[in-house]
């Protein structure tokens, strides 16, 4: 009854409006009838909502709105994105110090292994292909083992195209190839100069011990146990100049991923930061010039601000995806607590400057037509 009121007074209402307007001021008896409707209309209306809101009472508007609502749901859940490439920073702790670093030590947890699992669980099943493990320095925790094991999990029982991994290798030792190498794709270095008192001024260094032997060490271990070998290089005020590009040939990566050194708010920059980075950034300029002076390396992979900030999914220690658009790191719920769908729609990860900048590439190992 209070249904058909509503319909029946917005029919009245709307084609007698002028109508009752042109006579309004001219009977009073006018005035009083639309008072009457007026408040009768605020009844019907507040009784109308009661009866939508009640709960288990629905009627045929309800159903024949329900499919309209079903196509929007759809098409939200056509439009959530897909977590083709996770990065999984699952420590914050190094034993380096470099200056621009933009994952600090901010806290020492580490999720338990089962925990860990369950959530990369979760990604495969929301569309994950490959996985990146990153600190921090990923090989710090528990020697290795850690690291290991999920390296296996994604693998073997995950079925991931690939696995990889971003250290600074001083940590990795022989042995862990020999257990865990043949479930591992990509093996990235950091080496951000081929002068070691320029490491030494960037942090990258730990002791007396070389970067560079290191460096070339682990990339006789990655051909011996059939890793594909990359290194990762961040462009600053201390290596802008160097001429990198026959240290880069000799060690012949797959990929020789180059960034300009970015600034985070809370990370390396700002009050609450463990870094002050300002000191390491480069203009736009600079980087482009670097970039030219290597453009004869075939693997070079230049990755500006701009390019960097928002293409990378990044999930933290507590398994959340991590927001950058704004500068700093604003963190989602924990894909362990709300699921991957909800989780994803809170990292400002744009796909198509992921896409832009080949993030999608060759990654699995068994794909690369390696000679080993």
């Amino acid at each position: 009854m209070y249904l058909r009121l509503v319909h029946i007074h917005r029919l009245r209402h709307t084609a007698g409006l002028k109508m009752q307007l042109s006579s309004l001021f001219a009977s009073p008896v006018l005035l009083l009838q639309l008072c009457i409707d007026s408040l009768r209309f605020m009844f019907a209306s507040f009784f109308s909502k009661l009866y939508y809101s009640t709960p288990g009472v629905y009627s045929e508007t309800i159903s024949s709105v329900a499919p309209a609502a079903s196509k929007v749901h759809q098409e939200k859940d056509r439009n959530v994105m897909t977590p083709t490439s996770v990065n999984y920073h699952f420590t914050r702790k190094c034993n380096y110090k470099c200056g621009f670093c933009f994952h600090t030590a901010k806290t020492s947890f580490v999720l338990p292994l089962d925990e860990a699992k369950r959530g990369l669980k979760l990604l495969k099943e929301s569309g994950m292909e490959k996985i990146n493990f990153s600190g921090g320095e990923p090989f710090l925790h528990d020697r290795g083992e850690f690291l290991g094991e999920l390296v296996q999990y994604c693998k073997q029982d995950l079925q991931l195209p690939s696995v990889s991994i971003v250290s600074n290798g001083s940590m990795i030792k022989e042995k862990w190839f020999q257990k865990y190498g043949d479930d591992l794709d990509i093996l990235a270095i950091s080496c951000d100069s081929f002068d070691e008192s320029t490491n030494q001024l960037i942090g990258r260094t730990q002791g007396r011990k070389s970067h560079i032997d290191n460096l070339h060490k682990i990339r006789s271990w990655c051909q011996q146990y059939k890793v594909a070998f990359k290194i990762n290089s961040v462009i600053n005020t201390f290596n802008m100049y160097e001429d990198m590009t026959e240290n880069i040939l000799q060690l012949n990566p797959v990929r020789w991923k180059v960034f300009q050194c970015l600034l985070i708010d809370g990370e390396n920059a700002g009050e609450k930061a463990l870094r002050e980075a300002e000191r390491f950034v480069i203009s736009e300029q600079l980087f482009q010039e670097f970039l030219e002076r290597h453009s004869s390396v075939p693997c070079l992979v230049p990755e500006s601000n701009e390019k960097m900030r928002n293409s990378y999914l990044i999930l933290d220690e507590y398994m959340r995806f991590l927001d950058c658009r704004e500068g700093r790191k604003d963190p989602s719920k924990s894909i362990l607590d709300v699921g991957v769908k909800k989780a994803i729609c809170f990292s400002g990860f744009d796909e198509n400057m992921f896409l832009k900048r080949g993030g999608k590439y060759v990654w699995s190992k068994a794909d690369m037509k390696l000679e080993w």
